[in-house]
């Protein structure tokens, strides 16, 4: 029996909090008879509904067939949306005999509108996390996160991470290699565990020249290797003096710090992602020793790898 998945908006919606889903859950549609899911894409009214970049769905109303998945998505509209009094109603009725109620990115605020976050672990977008957990303190909002499932409430961060989501969803509902197939079709990684940092270290650094992105370019596929400043300016092409003042001045951190954050973001990956004695982790990014490890994520993500591989292993039994 298909499952019925059902996507959420309002008007000025973020449309790719929408597409990105919607293109995920229709990739086993395609390949499988009978098709797995029936995709719905709802509002209050109905009607077409207009995104915040202006391309406009046409939508059903509300009502009371019963979803297996509810997707709330975000966007600059997500304000109005959550004080709505109706919208309110139906994603608390709705989650009450879904499988599962989720968001995208700014949705996030409509499900905690409605309660359903209440005294849960939740994660939106970067800008917005403070002022959710302003707005609403008995949620534990984990801001670095790429998506969070707590129970059957799962949200996420912005926009491909609602992609994530999905992927992560379809895995759970028909396995691993459909779920994986429906990656290779979008041309999109399979896949970002849900402890992942919303945040990448090279894109953070973002540098303007050429030259200091080779540099790390260069240190990213290098780092089991030392990396002094001689090596990083050679790769430059400028000289160990050039380089230092240039990499300061577009990346507003020093070499070394930069490097440390990098290791430390693929050191966070294996952690989450594998079962390797940290010992052997440390030293394959390198790291000198498993202390600096641990000193490094402490000053990177505010806890130790044990914490952070404790916590991802506990995700995977939710």
């Amino acid at each position: 029996m298909a499952h019925n998945i059902g996507f959420l908006v309002f008007p000025d919606f973020q449309i790719l909090d929408l597409a990105g889903p919607l293109t995920a859950f229709e990739a086993p549609t395609r390949t499988f008879a009978p098709k797995p899911y029936r995709l719905h894409v709802l509002s209050e009214r109905g009607g077409s509904i207009e995104s915040s970049s202006g391309l406009e769905v046409i939508t059903r109303p509300l009502s009371n067939q019963r979803l297996d998945t509810l997707i709330v998505a975000g966007g600059p509209g997500t304000s109005a949306a959550a004080a709505s009094s109706v919208l309110k109603a139906f994603v608390l009725r709705t989650a009450k005999t879904a499988r599962r109620t989720t968001s995208v990115c700014t949705g996030a605020f409509i499900l905690a509108a409605a309660g359903l976050l209440n005294s849960r672990c939740a994660t939106t977008h970067w800008k917005s996390a403070a002022l959710l957990q302003r707005l609403y303190p008995q949620i534990n909002v984990e801001s670095d996160r790429i998506f969070v499932k707590d129970g059957s409430i799962w949200t996420s961060a912005g926009i491909s991470a609602g992609i994530d989501l999905a992927l992560a969803l379809i895995e759970e509902d028909l396995g691993t290699e459909i779920a994986r197939a429906a990656a290779r079709q979008m041309v999109v990684y399979f896949r970002r565990p849900a402890g992942q940092s919303q945040f990448s270290a090279l894109l953070d650094l973002d540098p303007s020249s050429d030259r200091i992105r080779h540099a790390l370019t260069f240190a990213r596929q290098h780092l089991h290797e030392p990396l002094s400043v001689e090596h990083l300016a050679k790769a430059a092409s400028l000289s160990t003096r050039q380089f230092g003042r240039a990499f300061l001045s577009e990346t507003g951190q020093t070499p070394a710090k930069a490097i440390e954050q990098l290791r430390a973001e693929v050191a966070r990956l294996q952690i989450e992602e594998g079962s390797e004695p940290i010992e052997i982790i440390a030293r394959s990014v390198g790291f000198s020793n498993p202390e600096r490890m641990r000193r490094a994520f402490i000053r990177a993500f505010g806890q130790p790898p044990q914490a952070l591989r404790r916590i991802a292993r506990n995700e995977g039994v939710r």
